[in-house]
């Protein structure tokens, strides 16, 4: 693989193709996850080039690219993303005209596991590694996997406060979990869920996803549907906070429905 002499600046929206980041890697060049809330700027600075009643991921990666400016920005659109990256990724080409704007469609398929959705730690620090782990081309390291008591079934919120209210023995669903798998257009992987655990079902306010998550809250026998924009205010904390407390309570009474849906684990095997 061919390296560059010239460290860059690069930006990546969503999880490239394994192939970039390899090649990111062996440049040795930098790498931002748009994604992330890295700048710390007023949301409201995108508004001259998003709408507001659009994703406040995609309204941060605006903010985050004309305060960082790096030298290229790949901008995975289509299934494993989503058709706004593309219209992101249109507007960033027309306001930032001196940095490359390259769009990609991951359709990757091979297999990385998803130790970390599995594993007991914090949510929000579990997060945060699957999040980082986009970055590398890496195996992840082996972890055990603990008992779950709860389920986060969902994308990375733009606010992680809300992921301090999980029990350390949470497992992580949806596309967080295809992200640490490294297959983000994987439907199969991402309609993954467990019945037995009281599980939140979580998408921004504005996106897609918003649908498929709702959807598969009202199928499961023990699933609260949440949705939030920039942040996450008291009411949905507390939501989500009464929502765990009470399905705990409840277990321990012997509670709770029959299973009326479920995308059984057994159907992928090592996940």
């Amino acid at each position: 693989m061919k390296t560059c002499p010239h460290k860059k600046q690069i930006g990546i929206v969503g999880v490239p193709p394994l192939e970039i980041i390899e090649q990111l890697e062996a440049d040795g060049d930098t790498i931002f996850d748009l994604d992330e809330p890295i700048v710390k700027r007023d949301i409201e600075m995108a508004s001259s080039y998003l709408p507001r009643v659009f994703c406040a991921i995609l309204r941060t990666v605006v903010i985050n690219t004309i305060s960082l400016r790096p030298d290229r920005i790949y901008i995975d659109v289509g299934p494993g993303k989503c058709d706004c990256a593309l219209h992101t990724a249109t507007i960033l080409k027309d306001i930032l005209p001196e940095t490359i704007i390259t769009t990609t469609r991951n359709q990757d398929r091979k297999d990385f596991g998803t130790p970390l959705c599995s594993a007991r730690m914090p949510l929000l620090d579990k997060v945060s590694a699957i999040t980082k782990s986009v970055q590398s081309a890496k195996p992840h390291k082996d972890l055990p996997a603990c008992t779950p008591t709860a389920g986060f079934w969902g994308v990375p919120p733009r606010d992680f406060s809300l992921l301090s209210l999980f029990p350390d023995t949470t497992h992580v669903y949806g596309w967080t979990r295809c992200m640490e798998n490294k297959t983000p257009d994987n439907q199969k992987l991402e309609e993954l869920c467990n019945p037995d655990i009281p599980t939140v079902f979580f998408a921004q306010s504005f996106c897609a996803k918003t649908a498929l998550a709702r959807h598969l809250a009202n199928r499961h026998p023990h699933g609260l549907y949440v949705d939030c924009d920039v942040t996450a205010g008291n009411s949905t904390k507390a939501k989500i906070q009464a929502f765990l407390e009470l399905s705990t309570l409840q277990k321990s009474k012997g509670g709770g429905k029959q299973a009326e849906f479920c995308l059984l684990s057994s159907d992928l095997p090592g996940f």
